[in-house]
């Protein structure tokens, strides 16, 4: 990032946590940054990453998202904490097609 006060080593460890997926305050004790400054700098991150990316959604408009549990039936607990279940996600672009509920 252009113009910045921080450090090029801080940037660099800023950077390689935010692609690891850190929280900005666990990268800023880690890499010895104030957590505002860590904060911020992520933000800065997202905000020029974003318009990379913005076109290339592979979902526009409206979603329908559901889950389902599927297993064999077991005895005891019943629902998403019985064991064999599997979740189960669906997403379907809804766009161009009339929704009935």
């Amino acid at each position: 990032m252009r113009k910045s006060r921080l450090r090029e080593v801080k940037q660099r460890k800023l950077r390689e946590h935010f692609v690891a997926g850190t929280t900005a305050r666990t990268a800023a004790k880690l890499s010895g940054a104030n957590k505002t400054t860590a904060a911020y700098y992520c933000h800065r991150l997202r905000q020029l990453i974003y318009p990379a990316v913005a076109g290339t959604a592979p979902f526009a408009g409206e979603i329908e998202v559901d889950e389902r549990f599927f297993g064999g039936r077991c005895k005891g607990k019943r629902g998403r904490g019985a064991a064999g279940k599997a979740p189960v996600f669906g997403l379907l672009n809804a766009v161009g097609r009339s929704m009935r509920w």
